[in-house]
């Protein structure tokens, strides 16, 4: 028993110091990854995360070493091992909290980065540090050679250390998410507490605690979902969502934007990284997407078959778009992530024999590879289009903006070969725009800026840098591709004061300061990461008739970003008219439009806002006024159909927009369109029936009402079938009186 004894008394200690080691690092980790979703992962992040986790790991080291000499060592090191279960929990409470705090946004961006880390890591980590030295103690009263049982300890800690880095990183993050590993993490250390305390009843009752918090953070069951958001231990539950994983790269989600078309938006890491509407592959519905998609048009006008490289998926909306147009040519994507394939082959229309070339490698290592095979004279082929879109969590990574990248991509590219690049900076260009094109003139002998037109209220914009060995006419393809596409094209005054904001800064690898250049950039995205996260609790608030919570939300997402103050206006008419107060709803309709022309919008959103606030004003005897907004709503449905022909939504809201304008003509051939496109939409039938009687024209409503009961007949519903057909009997009759 003795010999037990002591074999027990050395290894307990060094598998205390491995655990730790492991269960610090892996924390550390997943709070990176946690809060990444909100305030990105920037330099400040980690340096926070670093800072605040050595500072608490010193204070908990000193606190720990003055608790020695007060307590026990065992039961010390339990009650330590206990409460830092306890923190583990709090961290997803607090993380959850302080997404919510608004105050937060009044302190400079680096300073919210801090406090809002300080949050999660102090306490957990000054817990943990203080464990350090009490397991030291133990080693010291059992071993004459204190500097060898030390170093041992410190070994032991350290291998835990590289061990929890690596499971942590590599598997268990992807594997089971970030807040499964906090609850592991938790569940840990309240063994290892109960291990070092069997009798501790305080521990038993908090194991029951624990277990039942657990459930309420991780079950699926409804009532444990619903404890669990009143609790703040999960997020709101979206019920948007279609996809969602945590890969090795980061958080993906896919979520359905809206029904009627099946419009999907593709996030990752709290941003929108790509949109589509479900089976519309040459559909786009970005800037940056579009831009380079109408220089590729007009650049390869006379190519069948031009070779195409993509840096960065983003969710394979454009390489889709791209394969749809030239299927002949070939198309190859680099993208690191496999996760973001596989989020796309299962719920965002990529199809698994698309005939899209995708490695899964990074970037700079893929093109580098390339270069140097085609330095060597092997047989590789060459790219007519290179097509670059890093932009993630309001900056760039910065080996793909340096002037030796540019270099290799310029040995990749054909002789007339085009290399587009989007990039985002203040309005009007920076200094990191101005960087970039200075960078890339040392390569290329032309580039030229395409800029997105935002409105006043805009803190931040998109911006294409095009790069080639010639001169081309960017505005002409531009506008060949879409005449309603805005944007702006620097010419050499605006070049010249680009260049002058942005010095004579060449990115190269020894120097890129990317994320300094940016920093404004970081806080104005996370604003908007907080935008959208007010806009889904909002829906959700509304769902449940809590309209005047869900009113609030929908006001805090305005005020947090305008380019979502127009959505988020209408939606705050549509439950005052759901309340029926008129007054309120043509005020936040008011309000909505106001903000889209601020924004400079050009979207459907717009147009609801103005057909919104003329049925509003109709109702409330302001017909002048109202005709003003049909008859605007009418002009911008009319611009997004143009773009987006196959629009089922914007059909039907023409139409009826046209039926409240008066124009029954219009209304008809706009429902028309709309049922050839949805022919089994009820509503069609039965509206463009009526529209077609109010003009009198009976043979084209008798026509309209037969196929509605056919299709009725068709769907089993007999009994409505009856009475549409006692319609088209009527019909007939006022065609009879009509002939007379």
């Amino acid at each position: 028993m003795g010999k037990l004894r002591d074999v027990l008394g050395a290894l307990v200690p060094s598998v205390t110091a491995f655990l730790l080691g492991g269960v610090i690092m892996a924390l550390g980790l997943v709070v990176a990854r946690l809060v990444a979703g909100s305030l990105g992962a920037s330099l400040y992040t980690w340096t926070s995360i670093v800072g605040i986790g050595l500072g608490a790991m010193a204070l908990g080291s000193y606190a720990g070493g003055r608790m020695i000499d007060r307590y026990h060592p065992r039961r010390g090191l339990a009650v330590l091992f206990g409460l830092s279960s306890a923190a583990c929990v709090a961290v997803i409470v607090l993380n959850t909290l302080a997404n919510r705090w608004l105050w937060l946004w009044g302190l400079s961006w680096p300073v919210h980065i801090f406090v809002h880390v300080a949050f999660l890591l102090l306490v957990p980590l000054l817990l943990l540090g203080a464990i350090v030295p009490v397991t030291a103690a133990m080693t010291a009263g059992r071993v004459s050679t204190f500097g060898r049982a030390a170093g041992s300890l410190c070994a032991w800690g350290a291998a835990g250390a590289v061990s929890g880095t690596f499971a942590t990183g590599f598997y268990l993050i992807p594997a089971y998410g970030c807040i499964a590993m906090i609850w592991l993490i938790g569940a840990t250390l309240l063994g290892i507490a109960l291990l070092y305390w069997t009798s501790c009843w305080a521990l038993y009752l908090w194991a029951m605690v624990f277990a039942t918090l657990a459930v309420m953070g991780m079950a699926p069951a409804e009532w444990a979902r619903e404890a669990g958001e009143g609790a703040a231990l999960r997020e709101a539950s979206d019920p948007s969502l279609l996809y969602e994983r945590e890969t090795t790269y980061g958080h993906l989600a896919v979520r359905r934007v809206s029904d009627r078309p099946d419009r999907r938006a593709f996030w990752q890491d709290s941003r929108r990284r790509g949109e589509i509407v479900v089976g519309e592959s040459t559909r786009l519905h970005q800037f940056h997407t579009e831009v380079c998609a109408g220089l590729t048009r007009g650049l390869a006008a006379d190519r069948s078959d031009p070779s195409m490289l993509v840096i960065g998926s983003g969710g394979y909306a454009f390489p889709r778009y791209l394969k749809a147009s030239w299927p002949q040519g070939l198309v190859r994507v680099i993208e690191i992530d496999p996760g973001v394939t596989q989020a796309a082959r299962e719920a965002f229309d990529l199809e698994e024999e698309a005939a899209i070339e995708v490695v899964h490698v990074e970037a700079r290592y893929y093109v580098e590879s390339l270069s140097s095979r085609r330095d060597a004279s092997e047989p590789e082929g060459l790219y007519d289009f290179i097509y670059a879109d890093m932009v993630r969590d309001g900056t760039i990574p910065v080996p793909l903006v340096t002037q030796q990248f540019n270099e290799k991509i310029a040995t990749l590219l054909a002789g007339d070969g085009v290399y587009m690049l989007h990039v985002i900076d203040a309005p009007g260009g920076g200094r990191f725009l101005g960087a970039v094109v200075a960078t890339l003139e040392q390569t290329f002998a032309h580039v030229c800026v395409v800029a997105d037109q935002v409105g006043p209220r805009a803190t931040w914009s998109a911006f294409v840098v095009v790069a080639a060995q010639r001169a081309f006419d960017a505005v002409g393809y531009l506008r060949d591709f879409d005449e309603h596409l805005e944007f702006e094209r620097f010419d050499e005054l605006q070049f010249a004061a680009l260049k002058a904001v942005g010095g004579p800064l060449v990115l190269t690898d020894d120097y890129a300061p990317v994320e300094e250049l940016l920093a404004f950039v970081t806080p104005e995205v996370a604003r908007q990461r907080l935008a959208h996260r007010s806009c889904r609790e909002a829906g959700r608030l509304r769902v449940a008739q809590q309209y005047e919570r869900s009113a609030l939300r929908y006001c805090q997402a305005a005020e947090l970003s305008p380019s979502m103050a127009t959505e988020a206006w209408s939606r705050v008419g549509e439950m005052r008219l759901a309340q029926e107060d008129l007054q309120g709803a043509a005020e936040a309709f008011q309000n909505a439009v106001a903000q889209a022309n601020e924004a400079g919008q050009q979207t459907m959103a717009i147009a609801t806002a103005h057909m919104n606030l003329g049925i509003v004003l109709g109702q409330m005897g302001r017909k002048t006024e109202a005709r003003t907004h049909l008859a605007e709503a009418a002009g911008w449905f009319r611009v997004d159909l143009q773009k987006n022909p196959n629009s089922v939504v914007c059909w039907e809201r023409l139409a009826d927009t046209l039926v409240l304008a008066g124009d029954l003509e219009g209304a008809a051939e706009a429902f028309d369109r709309a049922m050839a496109l949805e022919p089994d939409n009820l509503a069609f039938y039965e509206k463009l029936a009526q529209t077609l009687e109010r003009q009198q024209r009976y043979d084209q409503a008798i026509e309209v009402a037969r196929k509605h009961v056919a299709v009725l007949k068709k769907l089993g519903r007999r009994d409505v079938a009856l009475q549409v057909g006692a319609y088209v009997d009527f019909l007939e009759y006022q065609r009879v009186k009509q002939r007379r």
